[in-house]
């Protein structure tokens, strides 16, 4: 997610705002004139504090000020032209419109400072998501992928989902995982099983191998960094794991609890549910661990799709969750990036704009 410029800049002008000063000038302009020619017992000057009050609204501190200034000096016209300046009433209305104009700028300069921290903050968390989540290459090996993160958080644009693809010998290895939890420590988390994952791709472990490297490290944490703070039974991650084979259409998966993949081959969808599911990764700390691989097929033309609950369970108003199967087979087709635009625009279409979990969907297709 990109952070919008306009927030950053000082001021606050965009230049679709400074085309709207044509109607706080106008006010300025329509009350000066009407009340010029107005009876001298009629006092439309009041209304001048319309002007600065609507541009505080599109505009920055600056352009608040020039504006209130503006309605300052018709105010002080008007006055000139019914009756002097030294009347009390023409004293009054200056004074107080004078007083309400630096009110509404000061606010003003107060928003964008906190817009502009605001922005700062975005930026930051921005770069922690590339570091945490670097964008998955559009080819790994004979691979296209295509990635989407949503998170529910979004003043901080990262949380306990995700994904990360790595090179082995013959195969593309790639995770995608949701730490149970929400927060820093849920980031935290999820920034050690991608540096575990990433972090033995040099040592070609087997499927199983990886998964319980994975857990050991997980469980090594929060162990002995989590202290007595960790509420183990309620502390796991799930994850899916697999391999895709550079040498033929298959590929291994070891899922530890985690949402099925889809498997989109020649229009029918497919849930690649396994027959031995291992458990999440942490939940068996002293336990002997075993991770069953279930082999599948993946044909050139076919599209596999990896997604966390946050996608399935996201509701509309009614209550409903999204159905990703139905949706992934009324696609038209294309690449994993056409694929994951359409869904993302579905996604958000059924939930009129908000998610209430961290999201993350991986689609993969093979090269030819």
């Amino acid at each position: 997610m990109r952070v919008s410029p306009d927030l950053t800049r000082i001021g606050g002008e965009t230049r679709s705002s400074r085309a709207l000063f044509g109607i706080p000038l106008v006010i300025i302009l329509a009350v000066t004139v009407v009340d010029l020619h107005a009876p001298p017992t009629v006092h439309l000057g009041p209304f001048l504090i319309a002007a600065p009050a609507i541009t505080a609204s599109f505009a920055g501190a600056g352009g608040t000020a020039v504006i209130g200034a503006l309605a300052v000096a018709a105010q002080v016209v008007i006055g000139v032209f019914h009756g002097g300046l030294t009347t009390p009433n023409h004293q009054a209305q200056i004074l107080v419109l004078i007083v309400i104009s630096g009110l509404v700028t000061s606010f003003r300069y107060a928003t964008d400072r906190h817009r502009r921290k605001l922005s700062q903050v975005r930026t930051v968390a921005v770069a922690a998501q590339e570091v945490l989540l670097r964008p998955l290459p559009e080819q790994v090996g004979k691979l296209r992928i295509a990635s989407l993160y949503l998170a529910a958080d979004e003043e901080a644009q990262i949380g306990g989902d995700l994904y990360a693809a790595v090179r082995t010998e013959g195969a593309t290895r790639l995770v995608i995982g949701d730490v149970r939890g929400k927060g820093m420590a849920a980031i935290g988390d999820a920034s050690l099983l991608i540096g575990a994952f990433r972090g033995s791709a040099y040592r070609n472990l087997s499927l199983p191998g990886i998964v319980d490297h994975m857990d050991s490290a997980m469980c090594w944490n929060w162990h002995y960094t989590g202290g007595t703070e960790r509420n183990f039974p309620e502390s796991f991650v799930t994850a899916v794991v697999l391999d895709v084979y550079d040498d033929g259409p298959v590929a291994g998966m070891v899922n530890c609890g985690h949402p099925p993949p889809l498997l989109l081959h020649r229009g029918e969808v497919a849930m690649l549910e396994v027959r031995d599911p291992a458990v999440p990764l942490g939940l068996e700390v002293l336990a002997e661990r075993d991770y069953p691989v279930e082999m599948f097929r993946f044909e050139y033309g076919d599209v596999l799709v990896l997604h966390t609950d946050g996608v399935v369970e996201a509701r509309d108003d009614s209550g409903a969750f999204y159905p990703l199967p139905e949706r992934l087979a009324a696609w038209k087709g294309g690449g994993p990036q056409a694929l994951v635009d359409y869904l993302h625009a579905d996604l958000l279409r059924h939930t009129d704009g908000v998610v209430n979990d961290d999201a993350a969907i991986v689609v993969i297709a093979r090269c030819a």
